[in-house]
């Protein structure tokens, strides 16, 4: 009865620690991604964005008052719905966006997403998470005048300008995908911006996302007033649970390996949407071949990574899963009980309510047994029958 995480990019890096000279006095003694937004700081709520994509690792990379950020950490996580480690690396001296990478060589993983701790786009980032090379995520925008602008070709990115021309254009978003090998390109004191990414679109190795949704960008404190307005509507987010067997794939009784789990029609378009949609995504799913001796918590746990993996290449995800092994009828003794997790009881959609704060009016249950919809009932979700077909038709209309 545990959350479960994809194998794609696991870590994530967070520049925080620019000045913020431009938000004035609002900066002076709160660093900008510690400002206020609705009910968390701003890194609050990118950290939980992250944790939805089953992030698992953070480095924030501080400079300017990097006492306060390493100080957050401790409550930052603990206002998480999944255990996230976080942890603070503070740059020598100004080290510059390129220079704060630099410096954290050591602790970066093989395969990493870079983020901007004053900015946030909120558009899937599946499609950042697969595959190989370097990312850019760009947003088209109406008017680039205040924006670093970045041109394409095809999907490569041929050139980046500092302060695009007023008009429409496409704008560097701020987030990344990067191997380790970008370190080669950075310097003790050196800018992303200026020096390393455009190093690497004139060798060809830098390729872009485009991707429409809500931007918001804290570097003003017009632009800190607009998310402190919105941001939090945006991203306390309605969410679909789907029970497992019978609805993501067909039951073929105690599904527990690779080989026996087969995608109903159309759950990978259907997980998809939801994302795209701006909804959560959880799982929860009653485990009873556990209890019964036929597979343990470890094969499940693997299983469902690689489903977790190929919901995310399909470009959707699952935010969170929860499973109940027990059953009052178990073989295995361990798992002999009546919980309160295993539906028709409400325990597992509680829990994911409970967690990640969510509305139950702004949430649906997609089953294909009564038990599924009495435990819905029961935590006061919505709850529909699916009788088989297609997943995609049942769900594209509850969006």
């Amino acid at each position: 009865m545990t959350a479960i995480t994809q194998v794609a990019i696991t870590q994530a890096a967070i520049l925080v620690g620019g000045r913020g000279t431009r938000l004035g006095t609002l900066s002076a003694t709160l660093p900008k991604p510690l400002q206020p937004v609705g009910n968390r700081t701003f890194l609050a709520w990118q950290l939980r964005e992250l944790c939805r994509y089953g992030i698992e690792d953070v480095l924030l990379l501080a400079g300017y008052q990097a006492g306060a950020v390493a100080d957050a950490v401790p409550a930052l996580v603990a206002g998480l719905p999944r255990p996230l480690r976080v942890r603070c690396l503070t740059e020598p001296a100004p080290a510059g966006t390129g220079g704060a990478l630099h410096h954290a060589g050591p602790d970066l993983a093989e395969r990493f997403l870079l983020l901007n701790g004053d900015s946030w786009l909120d558009t899937p980032l599946a499609p950042m998470l697969t595959g190989t090379g370097a990312w850019v995520l760009a947003h088209p925008v109406p008017d680039a005048a205040r924006f670093g602008t970045v041109r394409l070709q095809r999907e490569r990115v041929i050139a980046f300008e500092e302060k695009g021309p007023a008009g429409p254009a496409l704008i560097n978003a701020g987030t990344y995908a990067f191997d380790r090998s970008v370190l080669d390109l950075t310097r003790p004191v050196c800018s992303l911006e200026h020096d390393v990414l455009p190093e690497l679109a004139a060798a060809g190795g830098l390729r872009a996302v485009v991707a429409d949704g809500y931007f918001i960008d804290i570097g003003l404190p017009e632009t800190l007033a607009m998310a402190q307005a919105g941001l939090s509507a945006r991203l306390q987010r309605p969410a679909l649970f789907l029970d497992r067997d019978g609805v993501i794939n067909h039951d073929n009784g105690y599904v527990g390996t690779r080989d026996r789990f087969h995608f109903v029609d159309g759950a990978l378009a259907a997980i998809a949407a939801a994302t795209c949609a701006g909804w959560h995504v959880f799982v929860v799913t009653n485990q009873s071949g556990i209890a019964r001796g036929y597979y343990d918590e470890a094969a499940f746990q693997t299983l469902m990574r690689w489903v977790l993996d190929q919901v995310l290449a399909a470009g959707g995800t699952i935010d969170d899963v929860r499973f109940c092994p027990h059953h009052p009828a178990a073989t295995v003794d361990a798992y002999r009980a009546d919980s309160d997790w295993r539906k028709p009881s409400p325990g597992m959609i509680i829990d994911l309510l409970t967690r990640w704060q969510l509305d139950p009016a702004r949430c649906v249950l997609v089953g294909d047994q009564p038990t599924d919809l009495a435990a819905a009932a029961a935590a006061g979700v919505r709850g529909v029958l699916f009788q088989g077909g297609d997943l995609r038709d049942c769900v594209l209309p509850l969006l």
